[in-house]
């Protein structure tokens, strides 16, 4: 078994085969909606401007609320009126298109056109009130940015969960240049797919970004200097550090909840172990000590335990250890292969990759192994990464033909794609909250 770490990178290579290079963007493909979504009617914000907006706030905002599986968005086409302020909205209208919510806003400019000025106010249709209202500001340039934030306002007033639509993604790509070379991008995007920022750009393999818990720096492996190194790379002024590149197994890095030290796998010993790299006296500490292959390890929140992969059974399954007394227990029974395993935000819940019969598919267990249960039916799914709220999973997965991001809700009831118009998509990483 000791090729089944290096077989995923094989599986990523062959995806290249079929890239294509167009645009950057990662598009927004819905596939499935909770039954008990959530009826709320985003009304189109008046512009009262006089400009052409950079942004569809009010569109952005529905997308976004849509997307998370937890509301059903009104058509505008249906609507009976477009209200921009919470005077105007007559209750009886909406409650007779069954809707739960109204949002409602108007955007406007100051003196000189240059700052544009956001009044929004939220509803509840049966209770007949208002329940937030706020007036936001930003330049032409963040309006985006803002829509996210209004989004995430909203869906903490009516579900109690702080929003995630202002988070970003990490993620690679791979697709050939014109002159028929092969390159890999570490992107950065909003969690919608759009606004994409190359990070870096290599003719080598780049794997595994994760997020730092502060959100300023990333970690990943890459290829760029022939054999497989572990590096640091700061967001704000866009730097990066190799931290290690012994001989072998360089991979799977993941940040402990200090952000003080990275837990990865090396194979400098001669064998794949799980060691703890300590950043400010850039020593490691071996955490594992077995024959068979210890890899793709992550913390628990309270940085107590981890759990990892290991085929010390004979097949990849899925381990969990204390650290105090290093004495790993095996999690997972079900299924010949189970991998990539990460807890969820309170630690009740772990995420991963099962193979069922012949397809590989993201499932959920209990902290304790129990109550296993598929997620996802899309065929070679790979890399799971929870949103900070909890709430949903960003994946890698094959869809038409392609390497594309899959999302899933943590109930398996809601998921959508975000294939990109450039090449494949693989090894992405949701952040933290940014503010």
């Amino acid at each position: 078994m000791r090729s089944f770490h290096n077989a995923i990178l094989l599986f990523s290579l062959i995806l290249v085969s079929l890239s294509s290079p167009l645009k950057a963007e990662l598009l927004i493909e819905i596939t499935k909606g909770s039954d008990e979504a959530i009826p709320i009617a985003v009304v189109p914000f008046t512009n009262r401007t006089n400009q052409a907006l950079t942004a569809n706030v009010s569109s952005i905002i529905s997308a976004n609320l849509e997307r998370s599986g937890d509301f059903a968005s009104l058509s505008t086409s249906k609507m009976l009126s477009l209200p921009e302020k919470s005077s105007d909205v007559y209750y009886r209208d909406w409650r007779l298109l069954n809707q739960s919510f109204v949002l409602v806003g108007q955007i406007s400019t100051d003196a000189l056109g240059k700052r544009f000025h956001v009044q929004y106010e939220l509803m509840d249709v049966y209770n007949q009130k208002r329940i937030i209202g706020e007036l936001i500001s930003s330049d032409a340039s963040g309006m985006r940015q803002l829509a996210h934030r209004i989004s995430d306002k909203v869906y903490e007033a009516i579900t109690g969960i702080r929003g995630a639509f202002s988070t970003k993604i990490a993620y690679v790509t791979m697709a050939f240049k014109s002159e028929g070379e092969l390159e890999y991008r570490l992107q950065l995007a909003d969690a919608d797919g759009q606004r994409p920022q190359t990070l870096l750009k290599s003719a080598e393999p780049v794997l595994s970004p994760t997020w730092s818990n502060d959100g300023k720096r990333l970690s990943y492996v890459s290829f760029e200097t022939g054999r497989p190194a572990i590096y640091i790379q700061d967001l704000g002024s866009g730097e990066h550090t190799k931290l290690t590149a012994f001989k072998g197994l360089n991979s799977s890095p993941m940040w402990s909840p200090d952000d003080k030290k990275l837990l990865m796998t090396l194979s400098k010993d001669g064998n794949a172990e799980l060691y703890a790299y300590h950043i400010a006296s850039k020593s490691i500490e071996r955490l594992t000590n077995h024959y068979g292959i210890d890899t793709e390890g992550s913390w628990s929140r309270d940085g107590k335990s981890i759990v990892f992969t290991s085929n010390r059974s004979g097949a990849p399954q899925i381990y969990e250890m204390d650290l105090r007394d290093r004495q790993p227990r095996r999690l997972t029974f079900q299924g010949r292969y189970n991998s990539r395993p990460r807890y969820s935000w309170d630690g009740e819940k772990i995420y991963f990759v099962h193979r069922s019969s012949k397809d590989y598919h993201i499932a959920s267990m209990n902290a304790d192994g129990s109550d296993q249960y598929l997620l996802t039916d899309t065929p070679l799914d790979e890399s799971p990464s929870i949103s900070p709220n909890g709430q949903m999973i960003i994946y890698a997965t094959k869809h038409r033909g392609k390497g594309v991001l899959g999302v899933v809700s943590v109930d398996g009831d809601s998921s959508y794609f975000l294939p990109s118009s450039y090449g494949e998509v693989k090894e992405p990483a949701w952040s933290p909250f940014l503010n």
